[in-house]
């Protein structure tokens, strides 16, 4: 389940061969010393109860270490445990993430228009501001700015915009916790834009999408439906689909673009980028909510998903989460200022130990929460320079 792959164009056979001549190489050596390894073999704790049973929690999980050349160029090594695009996990919210920044992208490229533009959708009245939107999408996860901005931006640019860029498997074909979820159809989009005046976007309609053929597709013993319980798999064929690497690249594009080929890139401003790398980062108590309710760790499961405690000024955490049907996701860009610490960490686990889906009970406080909370501790540890 553990493998060493690097994103600076080296092939895995060719740092085998070296590694087998000369083990003072940088790709042998985190052959030797994996941190992600490591930190699964701690022999007692959350970590060690979860990897007791891996296939019954479903976990995935992505690390990576930075590299900064004398020159300032970026790359990567990533460390991987049961990494598979074709185990099927439910993305849940983590696909607000791709919508945010495609929302950004399809704005950047209309003359006159800025994160402070805003739009309306259909025949409402109300203006949604596109940067309020981010904002909300990120600081606590909300499901009706993450809708609106995948009205702006649509099905069909939003997956095909994604692929382009070399992200994919990826495919998203409804919207979240809304009455007209699985739509085909994209409403009509008034745009403001900042010299006052008006641009329209009709409304348009996508083809009806291919079920997904893949392991895990079919989840559990059963799910609850109205008040009943229906003893059969609960299907997932028809979700969204958004796999843990590409996730992680996703996060890679948006905080090392410089990484990556120019047709591989987002095409944002830089002001927009910096504006989605604020959001991401910004706690909830900065954003205006109530610290009580939403608490510092509320939508940052690594390191602080078990804890009310404030998150140390020195420590930013640039992420997107995602919460739904037993499964927790993360993926996150963690910095220390303080300490000189950064690293990527991605990571999913389904905690749904009675099999029924739909019903809430998950042992998400018991088990998922801590889980990713004390992974994303131990590897902050092991990243200390």
């Amino acid at each position: 389940s553990y493998y060493l792959s690097s994103t600076n164009f080296m092939k895995k056979s060719y740092t085998i061969f070296f590694c087998s001549l000369l083990t003072v190489l940088v790709g042998c050596s985190g052959l030797r010393n994996n941190p992600l390894r490591e930190t699964l073999k701690t022999p007692k704790g959350i970590i060690h109860q979860v990897i007791q049973n891996p296939e019954e929690y479903e976990v995935q999980i992505i690390y990576s270490q930075i590299k900064r050349a004398a020159n300032g160029k970026v790359s990567f090594i990533d460390f991987k445990y049961n990494v598979d695009a074709n185990q099927y996990f439910y993305p849940a919210s983590t696909v607000k993430f791709p919508i945010a920044v495609m929302a950004l992208e399809k704005l950047d490229a209309i003359p006159n228009t800025s994160v402070n533009s805003t739009f309306s959708i259909g025949d409402e009245a109300t203006q949604w501001k596109v940067s309020e939107e981010v904002s909300k999408l990120f600081a606590v996860s909300d499901n009706e700015a993450s809708n609106h901005l995948f009205e702006f931006i649509g099905f069909d640019d939003l997956n095909n915009g994604m692929k382009n860029k070399g992200l994919s498997p990826f495919r998203i074909t409804h919207r979240l916790s809304t009455p007209n979820s699985g739509s085909r159809g994209i409403q009509p989009i008034t745009l403001y834009k900042d010299d006052g005046t008006v641009m329209k976007f009709p409304s348009t309609q996508t083809k009806a999408f291919v079920p997904l053929k893949l392991k895990g597709i079919q989840k559990g013993k059963g799910y609850l439906d109205g008040e009943e319980i229906i003893q059969k798999p609960f299907d997932f064929s028809s979700k969204n689909y958004y796999p843990l690497e590409t996730l992680h690249n996703t996060l890679k594009r948006i905080v090392f673009p410089e990484a990556f080929e120019e047709k591989e890139r987002f095409k944002l401003s830089e002001k927009s980028r910096e504006f989605i790398l604020f959001s991401m980062q910004n706690l909830p108590r900065n954003a205006g909510y109530d610290p009580k309710e939403y608490f510092d760790g509320y939508c940052k499961f690594f390191m602080f998903g078990d804890t009310k405690e404030p998150i140390p000024d020195y420590i930013k955490i640039y992420n997107k989460v995602g919460e739904a049907y037993g499964t927790l996701t993360d993926c996150a860009y963690i910095v220390d200022s303080k300490n000189n610490i950064e690293f990527l960490v991605s990571a999913t686990i389904l905690v749904n130990k009675d099999k029924i889906f739909n019903d809430g009970i998950y042992e998400y406080d018991s088990i998922g929460f801590p889980f990713l909370a004390e992974l994303g501790r131990q590897l902050y540890q092991k990243s200390k320079q």
